[in-house]
């Protein structure tokens, strides 16, 4: 089980309970859950949000722990930029859509690449603000690998302000966390900027 999970108070209801809650919702906004275009739709519905909202089993400590030191003395920046993710607000539970730069200065480990794009992930797929995933992201990568410092940028697009409320669209959301040198050396975070907008 995931590490940083929000303390439940109440018994977890088991899938048919969901799928009644989803029918119960139906039925609140003035549908039929009987008719043949909605008969499926509560276990649909919640099949999907397991998917949405599986960062829930993912442990993203774990999945930073397998490191490896041998690189040739490799000491440089190392970023992964434009990782797409998925995740939904916690106030709304709409879609937030955009892409995360994360970029860290090694100290005595390195991880594979692929491993903080799952990170991403792994924090994405819950219910949670922008800023709170970008602080998650920083303080997971600070903890298990310990580098010298950390840089996120996260750039989001929000449904929840793009398709109700205020209706307004092609809105981007920009959230950044920097620790260690990269809040500390302003070149520093200066070539972190310059890196994550080359082509």
């Amino acid at each position: 089980m995931a590490v940083d999970l929000p303390n439940i108070t109440e018994a977890v209801p088991d899938r048919a309970a969901a799928e009644a809650a989803v029918r119960t919702l139906l039925c609140y906004f003035g549908e039929n859950p009987n008719r043949e275009g909605l008969i499926d739709t509560p276990k649909r519905f919640v099949k999907a949000y397991q998917e949405f909202l599986s960062g829930y089993d993912e442990d993203p400590i774990a999945i930073l722990s397998r490191t490896f030191e041998e690189v040739a003395g490799y000491q440089d920046i190392v970023l992964l930029k434009n990782v797409r993710f998925e995740s939904h607000c916690e106030h709304h539970i709409q879609p937030m859509i955009g892409t995360a730069h994360l970029a860290y200065l090694p100290g005595k480990r390195l991880v594979g690449i692929s491993k903080l794009a799952r990170v991403v992930d792994a924090y994405a797929r819950r219910l949670q603000s922008q800023e709170t995933l970008t602080n998650q992201i920083a303080s997971a990568i600070n903890q298990a690998l310990q580098p010298r410092g950390v840089a996120i940028v996260l750039n989001a697009e929000h449904q929840c302000i793009s398709t109700r409320g205020v209706h307004k669209t092609d809105v981007s959301c920009v959230t950044q966390s920097m620790s260690g040198a990269f809040a500390l050396d302003p070149i520093l975070q200066s070539r972190f900027f310059q890196l994550i907008t080359m082509p």
